[in-house]
């Protein structure tokens, strides 16, 4: 059995590859646009409503081109795509660095939800899908090291940035950081992996043993029951992040204290990715599916009912066991129960129902409280979401699973 330091050691360049691109999706990611929030919404005079109106505009534009865009990863090499993406990223800091005019905003947003969150961590996690089988959770759980890396050290960074440096200017660095990923994936791809998925079709295969093109997907019912599950979490986590700002308001915590909570999400989240992505190999993703999104509930809880720094630390903890199992197991779940032949486009479907997840969530979020529904009601709402999905995702999952 091939050891995990061998492992890395003979896959280190792919695995990094992935890593770049995870790390540099943060840019794009409401955890990292919603440090700026505060700002965004003093120099452009709007409302908590307002700007997550706009924010949920972009971010759903950008959810109807993945659909297309996502299924790209079918037809051309990371080491094409991956410099693509990453020059588009460029543009959209910059965007967003040098806007003066409200109406633009939701162009900004796009861009940077398009090219971050959308492509780069759709372009990482199809690459580990399809380039790696029988150690796709390892591979999986070490490329989304990167979100986790980034989760840990950008906000906390940026925010104690902007108590001297204007936060506009922070996206021209920003840009600068997108910039020196091009030319290092293109280094670390220089020799692109010969994907497995292709050599070992048979291994690769789906439900009925076969490989599920997209439109075959969305006859299934499988599909469909998935889609609260992907949608979900990321309605609601973004909502969390993105109203960080207006949560420690609540609560009568500083910023920068609740930002400084964010490494104990990091850390827990890179437990849960390489435990899952372990549990993974060992025993499929029918047997874990049930259970990912049980800590949410504890998580949500947690900040509706607490309102001590403790608590939320406690909330912390939860909310980054789940996100990184989701991180590392629904990426794996396509290629299990679809095939990697069409994986492409079926989960590029699938990232743009979570991108319009992460759309929904500050839009009626942001509307509740501007309608008097506080944001800790409203998070007892979402624990209780959870609990039904758990039961509904398995239900269908293991249903399905007897089709393997």
């Amino acid at each position: 059995m091939q050891s995990v330091l061998e492992f890395l050691t003979l896959n280190a360049r792919w695995l990094a590859a992935g890593g770049v691109l995870t790390f540099l999706s943060s840019f794009g990611q409401t955890f990292f646009i919603s440090v700026f929030a505060g700002e965004i919404r003093e120099a452009f005079e709007l409302s908590h409503g307002e700007w997550g109106g706009l924010y949920s505009l972009g971010t759903m534009v950008s959810a109807g081109v993945m659909v297309w865009a996502g299924a790209a990863t079918d037809f051309f090499r990371v080491r094409l795509l991956g410099p693509l993406i990453l020059a588009g990223l460029v543009v959209a800091c910059l965007v967003m660095g040098l806007n003066t005019w409200v109406w633009a905003l939701p162009i900004s947003v796009f861009l940077l939800r398009f090219f971050g969150q959308g492509m780069s961590s759709h372009l990482a996690m199809v690459a580990m899908a399809r380039w790696f089988t029988a150690t796709r959770g390892k591979a999986l759980s070490i490329a989304t090291l990167g979100f986790a890396v980034g989760e840990a050290l950008l906000p906390l960074a940026f925010v104690t940035a902007m108590l001297h440096v204007h936060w506009q200017t922070l996206w021209i660095l920003s840009a600068g950081i997108c910039a020196i990923g091009i030319p290092i994936l293109i280094l670390l791809l220089r020799h692109e992996r010969t994907p497995q998925s292709l050599a070992k079709s048979n291994a690769s295969t789906g439900m009925e043993g076969r490989h599920w093109t997209r439109a075959e997907a969305l006859r299934h019912p499988l599909f469909w029951t998935l889609i609260p599950a992907i949608l979900g979490p990321s309605a609601f986590v973004t909502a969390l992040f993105f109203h960080q700002v207006h949560l420690a308001e609540v609560k009568g915590w500083s910023h920068i204290q609740l930002v400084s909570l964010f490494p104990v999400y990091t850390v827990a989240g890179i437990v849960a990715m390489l435990t899952t992505g372990w549990a993974l190999d060992r025993f499929g993703t029918t047997r874990l599916m049930p259970f990912f999104m049980l800590p949410f509930v504890i998580a949500f809880l947690s900040f509706a009912l607490g309102n001590s720094l403790p608590l939320a630390l406690i909330g912390f903890v939860f909310l980054g066991l789940s996100s990184g199992a989701i991180a590392t197991l629904i990426p794996a779940f396509w290629a299990d129960f679809y095939g990697t032949a069409h994986i492409g486009a079926i989960k590029a479907l699938a990232t743009a129902v979570m991108v319009l997840g992460s759309a929904i969530g500050p839009a009626i979020t942001g509307a509740l409280i501007d309608f008097g529904i506080g944001f800790e009601a409203q998070l007892i709402g979402v624990a209780i979401y959870f609990i039904v999905i758990s039961a509904l995702t398995a239900w269908g999952v293991r249903r399905a699973a007897q089709t393997l």
